[in-house]
């Protein structure tokens, strides 16, 4: 890797925060906390990337890695070294610009390698597995790929604790499948279905139908039947918000009302996710928050 490598390796990923569904690191936040977060988010967002092919063109995050180039394309290999990688954040000195700048903040908070080692197994699962027969089954991979973030999240804040874990595991989990129910058409381009088969089967759609340029009442009778499982989730969550104070409490409200501000675009948009992403705008965003916060719902 060369000089230039490392902050433009960063920058790439960094850069993403912007189009997230939920804001990573807000403004409101106090700086220390800001900077951790986007540290956790950095290496979230680069697992991410490795699993869905999206890293940036030339090749640097796998030289940087130890990955040759013959080997450069193989999502599993990369995957098997940035787990290396990780382990040295915790025992020595990582190779890659962003774990390098997540060391201190592991250091200070005291953060565990389990919640990190989870997002890589949930992408290593997906070049595995592409289809989820049942919704225990998706709960068991939103275990692996979302919850570890907002496990992440008490910790950086110094809020761990067992019932607070739990709640953020609702919320974690609900934000992954309305993530899923945005994403139905992209997913499917990838290969993966993270619609359960069962429920596909109870609604009477077939993949082919989601291949559409826009969805029948039959998917969108499943769609809506996700979408409440994930409000029912977020509800079951939402105390989390009521657990803390002060500007944590506003992050995590603003979780809670992105979660459920999607999930009324998508009923806005009469449950036909695959034309693209339903998304809400701002005004709809600030008024499921302030719900939250006024502990009305």
């Amino acid at each position: 890797m060369t000089a230039a490598d490392a902050p433009d390796l960063e920058r790439a990923t960094l850069d993403k925060a912007a189009s997230e569904n939920f804001p990573v690191a807000p403004f409101f936040l106090p700086k220390d906390w800001r900077d951790d977060l986007m540290a956790v988010y950095g290496f979230a967002r680069l697992v991410d990337d490795i699993g869905d092919g999206d890293l940036a063109p030339g090749g640097a995050d796998a030289r940087v890695l130890g990955v040759s180039a013959t080997e450069a394309e193989d999502r599993l290999v990369l995957l098997d070294a940035f787990e290396t990688d990780l382990r040295r954040v915790f025992d020595g000195t990582p190779r890659h610009p962003l774990l390098r700048r997540l060391q201190p903040t592991v250091r200070r908070r005291g953060l565990t390698p389990e919640p990190f080692l989870g997002l890589i197994a949930a992408n290593r699962q997906d070049q595995l597995v592409t289809r989820y027969e049942t919704y225990d089954d998706l709960l068991a991979y939103c275990e692996l790929s979302a919850n570890p973030v907002g496990r992440l999240v008490l910790g950086v804040t110094g809020t761990s604790t067992p019932e607070r874990i739990r709640l953020s595991d609702a919320i974690c989990t609900a934000l992954q499948i309305v993530e899923h129910l945005q994403d139905v058409a992209e997913d499917l381009g990838r290969d993966r279905v993270y619609l359960p088969a069962e429920d596909m089967k109870r609604f009477h759609v077939r993949e082919t139908d989601l291949a559409r340029k826009t969805a029948g009442a039959s998917v969108r009778a499943l769609v809506a039947y996700e979408a409440q499982r994930a409000g029912d989730l977020l509800n079951e969550g939402a105390p989390l918000v009521g657990s803390v104070h002060g500007r944590l409490k506003l992050l995590l409200a603003g979780f809670v009302a992105g979660g459920r501000a999607v999930i009324r675009a998508i009923a806005a948009a009469e449950y036909d996710v695959l034309p693209g992403p339903p998304k809400p705008g701002k005004v709809q965003l600030l008024r499921e928050a302030g719900v939250i916060l006024r502990g009305e719902g």
